[in-house]
């Protein structure tokens, strides 16, 4: 790092008085071998592990990288192991802050640096998203000749918020989120460790659940509820950590919701009966004990697309690409945010009309298959494209729907043992009303019966 007189007298306060600073500054990992997580990236020989310098550098020296996963789950301190391992000049911007006057400044400190003394730059650059393409594009000469190693982090999908040249320049690496038991694993650490909690307090399971609940995967935010739950026990002359003790320290309540257990999928349960039921309060209301209890948002999301086609279908033909649409944006996006988008998905089919046929449909048709109702495919109907298929008779009388008025043959389709069998059975709900007419249209032009007179009547019998 380079800091300022005031940034090396903060630095110089943490150092005499450990305690001044949050735990989770704290805790942060000395080395590598402490980080919690991220273990596909910390393999030997990996960009991070050169970059510590471990394997050397020359022509085959580390690369710059992009450090991209949601917020608290360790780019940033990645980075700060890097500059305590690495023997390299580090030096970090943020986005927020910097502009091209401080990138140029510290690439012209790089080249003077590796020219005068032989040491090269390590260049931290935070929440890289935030910069403009002329911002980014300052970086690209620097990035490109290495007068500096290049650690971007960002919360946003690079493909979409970092220039093409620079991301083709440099690793792009994808950080997991951090599992249930990472973070058990950092809250111990914490809690023993003399640079955290030194054994002043212990945690029940009750309140390291609720702990997990709340952090949603951020490891900071767990040390950070920790810590206040700390602090509120010992303000109590207490050596324990109660759920109590946290719900008043972080002003949350604990959510009963056990995601291994009976509640996760009591409540799921809920969740798409509600839907299915159109009560769009109680359908909200499960939504939002899924996202306290820190469900995985791609699971909602999943049951979201589900419920789109087994309760509502046709009745509505915007749900499903509503939720999918959801789906991939909680994909790119992630907790908080994500809530919004799960909430607009829920309302939207909540309100939706109803219509379960396409799932009676399809049941009634894996049963028929599966009950041995399939029998060969007319030979009309069979592959006519390979030699000697003409003299097997396949494709043979074949009626090419295009050529005739209307784009409908009225020709067998389906095999004998099935024919004239009725699957989709469309109610006159919402929009499967209009499909309800068509079908009806579709299967007497099928079966070749003559087109109803002008006044709409059936012909009459001859």
């Amino acid at each position: 790092m380079e800091p300022d007189l005031f940034t090396a007298a903060a630095e110089d306060r943490q150092e005499k008085d450990p305690a001044s600073s949050p735990l989770a500054v704290r805790m942060r990992p000395r080395t590598l071998d402490e980080v919690v997580g991220q273990q596909h990236l910390l393999r030997p020989g990996s960009p991070l592990r050169r970059l510590v310098g471990e394997g050397g550098g020359g022509p085959a020296g580390p690369s710059s990288v992009f450090l991209w996963g949601p917020p608290g789950i360790g780019k940033t301190t990645l980075a700060y192991v890097v500059s305590q391992a690495t023997q390299k000049r580090f030096v970090e911007l943020s986005a927020i802050t910097a502009g091209v006057k401080e990138v140029r400044a510290v690439i012209d400190g790089a080249r003077r640096s590796s020219g005068a003394y032989g040491r090269d730059t390590v260049l931290f650059l935070d929440e890289i998203h935030r910069f403009s393409k002329a911002q980014q594009d300052s970086l690209l000469p620097a990035v490109e000749n290495r007068w500096v190693t290049l650690i971007a982090a960002t919360t946003e999908n690079p493909y979409f918020s970092v220039i093409s040249p620079l991301l083709s320049r440099s690793l792009l690496l994808t950080l997991e989120p951090l599992t249930d038991d990472d973070l058990r694993g950092l809250l111990h650490r914490a809690l023993t460790d003399e640079r955290g909690l030194g054994g002043a307090v212990t945690l029940p399971e009750d309140a390291e659940a609720h702990l997990l609940r709340i952090a949603g995967g951020d490891a900071r935010r767990a040390l950070t509820a920790l810590e206040a739950g700390a602090g509120a026990a010992l303000d109590k002359g207490e050596a324990e950590v109660t759920l109590t003790s946290l719900e008043e320290a972080v002003d949350r309540a604990a959510v009963k919701y056990d995601r291994a257990g009976d509640q996760h999928y009591d409540v799921a349960s809920a969740l798409i009966k509600s839907i299915r039921g159109s009560d769009v309060d109680a359908a909200l209301h499960y939504l939002a004990r899924m996202i306290e209890a820190g469900e995985d948002p791609r699971f909602i999301a999943r049951r979201l697309m589900i419920s789109a086609s087994e309760d509502i279908g046709l009745a509505d033909p915007t749900a499903l690409p509503t939720a999918v649409a959801a789906a991939q944006a909680v994909a790119l996006i992630g907790f908080p945010e994500a809530a919004l988008t799960l909430s607009h998905a829920t309302i939207a089919l909540a309100l939706a009309p109803k219509s379960n046929a396409a799932t009676t449909a399809i049941g009634a048709a894996l049963a028929d298959v599966r009950a041995g109702l399939a029998g060969p495919v007319p030979p009309h109907l069979r592959d006519g494209h390979y030699q000697g298929a003409k003299k097997l008779g396949h494709a043979q009388g074949y009626l090419y729907p295009h050529d005739l008025p209307g784009g409908i043959a009225a020709q067998q389709y389906a095999p004998d043992k099935i024919h004239g069998k009725r699957y989709y059975e469309p109610t006159r709900y919402g929009a499967e009303a209009r499909y309800a007419d068509v079908v009806e249209r579709v299967r007497a032009r099928l079966r070749g019966d003559p087109p109803p007179s002008a006044d709409g009547s059936a012909p009459a019998s001859s």
